[in-house]
């Protein structure tokens, strides 16, 4: 009778298309991945993989133990995930991306006290804007601010994503506070590069959407690199709140303008479809979905 552990560690390492990353997953040293496949091999009496020195590919064994091989790996991982949830205790590694702003901000310390409450779990965590690929990649939750989900993923709302057009209460005093969003062509407005719109603020008021064509002298791709112009009193500009609200309750910024606001965006937590959600992904989603809400913390005066 073969290792089963042999046959998962191969299963990792085709999902890797690496010694070095499987043994990353695995928590061991690569060598040890490098002998167990080699073990394997020798049982079988057959070759699964064909080396070079900078790509794996499967021989055609290989291919079709391969597919065996994720069953039993898939098989260990559900009657893992049984046991979990009867003695409802989250445990293992939990992979999760976030995006920069929001990830740095409000997930990496929401993160820290989620630890403390389950001891036998670990998180890895990636902080980046780039789309990324819960299939190819591994991660168990994507946290991501968007309008547009993928259709291939499930998607729970975590907050919404609110913006306020705002400067210190200093620039108001030197320049006047707006009263209509037509002033706003008046002021030194400050743009978000990728706000899709460039010069153009849309805004929803009472009376409907409203467009209004600014213009300043800065122009930035990062939110939090924008605040903080903001804060030294160069100009105004419409930021979110996750980032500012904190100013805002400080009174370090003033919101003008507030019947008018962009189009609300949400923050969610993605995560690809399955019969039996994981325990682990299951608990950090509703942790987040309690610590933020429909109101978060960041939006209360």
């Amino acid at each position: 009778m073969y290792d089963l552990n042999l046959m998962i560690v191969f299963a990792h390492v085709v999902n890797e298309q690496s010694f070095s990353g499987a043994a990353r997953k695995l928590g061991v040293s690569r060598s040890s991945v490098s002998k167990a496949v080699a073990k394997l091999e020798q049982a079988l009496g057959a070759s699964l993989l064909n080396r070079s020195t900078r790509h794996l590919s499967l021989t055609e064994v290989g291919t079709g133990f391969f597919d065996h091989c994720m069953r039993i790996q898939y098989e260990a991982d559900q009657a893992q995930e049984m046991i979990e949830s009867q003695n409802a205790q989250p445990r293992g590694v939990l992979k999760v991306a976030a995006s920069v702003a929001f990830g740095t901000i409000h997930i990496a310390p929401a993160i820290a006290d989620f630890l403390k409450l389950h001891p036998k779990l670990d998180i890895d965590v990636t902080i980046t804007d780039r789309v990324v690929d819960l299939t190819e990649e591994g991660y168990d939750v994507v946290i991501s601010v968007t309008r547009d989900l993928p259709l291939a993923l499930v998607a729970r709302k975590l907050a919404p994503i609110r913006r306020k057009i705002c400067a210190t209460p200093h620039y108001f005093e030197e320049f006047g506070v707006p009263q209509v969003p037509q002033d706003l062509v008046h002021h030194n407005c400050l743009d978000y590069i990728h706000s899709g719109d460039r010069g153009l603020w849309r805004l929803h008021g009472p009376s409907g959407e409203v467009s209004v064509p600014v213009s300043g002298r800065l122009r930035i791709n990062d939110d939090e690199a924008l605040s903080q112009v903001v804060l030294g009193g160069f100009g105004l500009a419409l930021l979110p709140t996750f980032i500012i609200g904190k100013d805002i309750q400080a009174k370090r910024l003033k919101s003008v303008l507030s019947e008018y606001i962009p189009v609300e965006q949400h923050v969610y937590a993605l995560y690809l479809p399955k019969r039996n959600l994981p325990l682990k992904i299951r608990v950090l989603i509703d942790f987040l979905i309690e610590r933020f809400g429909a109101e978060p913390y960041w939006d209360r005066e």
